[in-house]
């Protein structure tokens, strides 16, 4: 009965080793060591596998001492498989070295205490920026290392190799892909960062070729190969120790390659290489801390890509693996070609992993599947906003203090007759005071944690009054409730929806503001102030998120017949009022298309009055303000 000890069992390409292991060997001792932290993780992984019953877990940790075992009995060890290491390219120098360089040394301690073979899986990154070929046979040439990744992975192999009394092997991959047959893989990075950007191609017809640079040489092996590969090659030649394996394509390919093998899956564009990497190279390869390194690193974080990945991307390595291919193939593992698996690993990537997924429409319409977060939402512009949601297949939840009302819109709302060929969607009640930050707080997790997502944020809860300045020089709580409502309210949902939708990489801001941000019309001093300072934080917020997608809209509404202007009688014979609907729709158009703002013809109008007529508009204003009186509500007469 042969045992293994594995490290990293619950990773990426651990958790394929551990399985394949238990069916290469039915008699097989598998201990893996586990992380407390990824315990259960890493149970539910082993219940979904054949024979994961007889996996012994030890639960221990690479960064401490003896694995933080603690006198753990475990019996006689064979093979000591490490896979554990911290592969994150754009990780802290010091976390990284804590892992993958510490946590081989005393895992190397561990092998020769136990007198097992240790099979290190290391990386290509050991190459470092050698320039030429690097073969199983090559370790220390000189190079340099561009990252602090690439560093570590040749200080733990040089650990491995130098450990007395340790017999060893050493495999290292390229860089590792999803799965050959399925696609399936656990983060988007390494050679995924430029998928996002192919995305764009979807509309270049497909027989119209494209111009690409050639960045350097990429070398791409499906994480299946690997596992295959690593099992295969443990129990191959017993007792020789010091051989290294390349676990590497040993075709050189380059970005054109990478191109045209995913275009099939999207029926995207073929690429030609236009740019030579002679040329590009220099480029990516920026060093030092001067203006074009700063310009590079900002633009490469403008696209969603570690400024580390182009240091890795630009070297000129050629990795080479003839010799471990000729060997895996008198073992029954073959790689798949790069051409006949790609397609998988992008529509993997597409439906699971891209940043734009939370971004799409439904082919049936832009809001089928949306879930809105809707203030305000038991009357008025909100209720009527609500209705036309769901009757587009929006979830809608709705945000209010009075509960009852809340509760009553939400039955309402279900029982809603669906347009023809949309779905209905839903509507829940979340009652809550906006103006208490706990309160949101509160409620937005419960969202999030009963719903998972939200697409849409529309701040639409609303106070106005109508007032003089002059008769509420007593009367500053006034403002305070303003600004409680109209700013900090929607400030507060708008800062517990943020990191939320940051990380999906999507969202969009409503606010309903006011045409009197424009006008800014008598009496109407504390309201338009609050929306104005609503508007002024969501376009300094919006500036700050353009590149996480996340965007605001403010829809400048007029005068409309709610109940916040019934105590103001003056109202009662004015025409041109509008009507909720009529609000909605414009609430609507902003949550589909978007616009930084939606203006009336009106506002357009008072605005340009105020830039090219200033003391005449001011004039106009302040007849308009001794033509019509003080309400009696705004007097205090309540009779």
């Amino acid at each position: 009965m042969t045992s293994y000890f594995v490290t990293g069992g619950s990773g990426f390409i651990g958790r394929r080793v551990v399985q394949r292991l238990l069916a290469h060997d039915a008699t097989a001792r598998v201990h893996v060591l586990v992380r407390p932290g990824t315990l259960p993780r890493f149970a539910t992984a082993m219940e979904a596998i054949d024979g994961g019953d007889r996996v012994i877990t030890v639960v221990g940790d690479v960064t401490q001492d003896g694995l933080g075992l603690r006198g753990t009995e475990l019996g006689p060890i064979d093979h000591v498989i490490h896979l554990a290491a911290l592969h994150d390219i754009a990780a802290p120098e010091e976390s990284q070295h804590a892992v993958t360089v510490d946590g081989t040394r005393r895992v190397a301690e561990f092998a020769v205490a136990h007198r097992a073979m240790l099979h290190h899986v290391s990386s290509i990154a050991v190459a470092g920026n050698h320039d030429g070929e690097f073969t199983e046979n090559d370790f220390d040439l000189g190079q340099g290392f561009p990252t602090g990744c690439h560093r570590t992975k040749f200080d733990a192999e040089r650990i491995v190799r130098g450990t007395e009394g340790l017999s060893w092997r050493i495999y290292r991959p390229s860089a590792v892909v999803g799965d050959s047959v399925t696609g399936v893989t656990s983060k988007a990075d390494g050679p995924y960062y430029f998928f996002t950007h192919l995305t764009s191609l979807q509309q270049v017809p497909s027989f119209l070729p494209v111009p690409i640079p050639d960045i350097g040489h990429l070398n791409l092996v499906p994480v299946d190969f690997v596992a295959d590969a690593i099992v295969a090659l443990v129990d191959s030649q017993p007792g020789h120790s010091g051989l290294v394996f390349h676990l590497a394509d040993p075709q050189t390919r380059s970005s054109t390659d990478l191109l045209n093998a995913l275009s099939p899956a999207f029926n995207g564009p073929r690429g030609f290489t236009a740019v030579p990497s002679i040329i590009t190279r220099p480029i990516l390869a920026l060093s030092g801390r001067g203006p074009l390194r700063s310009g590079r690193n900002l633009m490469a974080e403008q696209a969603g890509i570690p400024s580390a990945v182009l240091d890795a991307a630009s070297l000129p390595v050629v990795f080479r693996s003839d010799a471990t291919i000729a060997t895996l193939a008198d073992l029954g593992v073959l790689l798949p070609d790069l051409f006949e698996y790609a397609p998988r690993l992008w529509d993997y990537w597409y439906e699971e992993l891209a940043p734009c997924r939370h971004r799409r429409d439904d082919p049936r319409g832009p809001l089928v599947g949306k879930n809105i977060l809707l203030t305000g939402a038991s009357s008025g512009i909100g209720r009527a906003t609500a209705r036309m949601c769901v009757r587009r297949g929006a979830n809608v939840f709705l945000v209010a203090r009075d509960a009852d009302r809340l509760v009553e819109t939400a039955a309402e709302l279900d029982a809603e007759v669906p347009k023809p060929g949309l779905p209905l969607g839903r509507a829940y009640a979340y009652p809550a005071d906006i103006t208490d930050e706990s309160a949101v707080q509160t409620v937005v997790k419960s969202i999030l944690t009963e719903h998972d997502h939200v697409d849409i944020l529309v701040n639409n809860a609303g106070r106005s009054i109508r007032r003089a300045s002059a008769n509420s020089v007593a009367r500053s709580h006034d403002y305070h409730r303003m600004m409680a409502v109209n700013y900090f309210g929607a400030v507060y949902l708008t800062l517990a929806l943020l990191p939320h939708m940051t990380e999906r990489q999507s969202g969009h801001i409503v606010n309903v503001s006011s045409i009197e941000v424009l006008s800014r019309a008598p009496r109407f001093g504390a309201y338009a102030a609050s929306k104005a300072a609503l508007e002024a934080f969501s376009d300094a917020t919006g500036a700050e998120t353009l590149s996480d997608h996340v965007t605001f809209s403010n829809i400048r509404i007029p005068l409309t017949r709610t109940r916040m202007i019934v105590p103001t009688n003056a109202y009662d014979a004015v025409r041109g009022i509008w009507s909720v609907d009529k609000a909605a729709h414009r609430v609507l158009r902003a949550m589909i298309e978007r616009p930084k703002r939606v203006n009336t013809l009106l506002g357009d109008l008072v605005d340009l009055g105020h830039h090219a007529a200033p003391r005449l508009t001011n004039r106009l204003l302040h007849q308009d303000f001794l033509m019509n009186e003080e309400s009696a509500a705004a007097l205090g007469h309540t009779g």
